[in-house]
């Protein structure tokens, strides 16, 4: 069976959301909706393109317009929604929502596709193949190298200038998604955010300590003003190491990983440097296609949006932490502490 697809939303992200959809076995994009007529999609609206008859609805635009939508998908009784991150434009929101999808039966996932980068995949099969034994540091240095200047941002994506909140909101949740994705939900976080920039309104640079009860460390190193040794800085974003007591997994700025055993000099390629069709390592595809196969077989989604309400959550201790100055414990995501103090150097 061919599973309907409609997109809403053809901003700048959804170009590969549509291309992709193009491309994913089982599924086929029948039609398409956004309220601007430049953009040439099939529909106006949301509710001529729920008539179509879709088992999924894909959501790609703002956050502001995440409730609603997924509101009115919900009741379209489609056989799952996907929404894209942020998810909704606060953390209550997105429990309300997450509340009333479960409610009425309908999955609700979320477009994290960090994780569904082939890089991280290896480096997770690797990690569960025993080929470091047991984790202790984790380590992802974002180097995107975009953020200097007057004009920072203004080229490509203009509305970061004026966020007020841009490095872990908009781009190192992707990270701390996949620190939950390699080693689990941590304990605690510290976090030190700066805006080095004076041209924009939030942090553009930082560094967050996730701490494990297993005594492994996960560091986000970010700054979007520095850049790394990489031909296509929008690839992997930056560099990573994962080691554990019997070896070091490492992404290179080219997308390959490699492993090294501990105490040796011998470093084996786990997955070669290539040119992948798509955004970063083709993640929008490989979660579209997961979504896809987890529908047709019956089996459990990743990424649902209870489980990313932990994400959110975390978010909110990390501009908590930076705001205190201390560590503080990652909690229940029903709960969460709220800051957006960060200091200006």
């Amino acid at each position: 069976m061919t599973l309907r697809v409609g997109l809403l939303g053809l901003g700048y992200f959804a170009q590969f959301h549509r291309e992709a959809w193009g491309r994913t076995p089982g599924a086929t994009l029948v039609a398409t909706a956004d309220a601007d007529p430049t953009k040439r999609a099939h529909h106006g609206d949301l509710a001529a393109l729920l008539g179509e008859g879709l088992d999924i609805l894909d959501i790609a635009t703002p956050p502001p317009t995440h409730a609603a939508a997924i509101r009115a998908g919900l009741a379209a009784k489609p056989r799952a929604i996907i929404c894209q991150k942020p998810f909704c434009t606060s953390l209550e929101e997105a429990i309300a929502v997450t509340a009333e999808a479960e409610a009425a039966g309908v999955p609700l996932i979320i477009h994290e596709n960090f994780r569904f980068q082939p890089w991280f995949r290896t480096m997770k099969s690797a990690l569960e193949a025993g080929r470091i034994g047991r984790p202790l540091n984790l380590t992802f240095r974002l180097r995107t190298g975009d953020g200097q200047g007057p004009d920072a941002y203004a080229a490509r994506q203009p509305y970061f200038r004026t966020m007020p909140r841009l490095l872990i909101h908009e781009t190192g949740v992707h990270y701390l998604d996949v620190f939950r994705f390699l080693l689990g939900d941590p304990e605690g976080v510290y976090a030190d955010l700066r805006r080095l920039n004076p041209a924009i309104r939030g942090e553009d640079a930082g560094h967050v300590l996730l701490d494990y009860a297993s005594g492994a460390r996960a560091l986000l190193d970010a700054n979007r003003l520095l850049d790394f040794d990489t031909d296509n800085p929008r690839r992997t974003f930056g560099e990573a190491w994962l080691e554990g007591e019997d070896g070091t997994l490492r992404l290179l700025g080219d997308g390959a990983v490699t492993a090294r055993a501990h105490g040796s000099h011998k470093v084996e390629t786990l997955l070669k440097a290539r040119d992948w069709p798509g955004f970063a390592g083709d993640c929008v595809h490989a979660l579209q296609s997961k979504v896809v196969s987890d529908i047709q077989d019956d089996a459990p989604f990743e990424n649902r949006a209870r489980d990313y309400l932990s994400v959110l959550s975390l978010v909110e201790r990390t501009y908590a932490s930076a705001g205190s100055g201390t560590r503080l414990p990652t909690g229940s995501p029903d709960f969460p502490l709220k800051s957006s103090v960060f200091h200006n150097r």
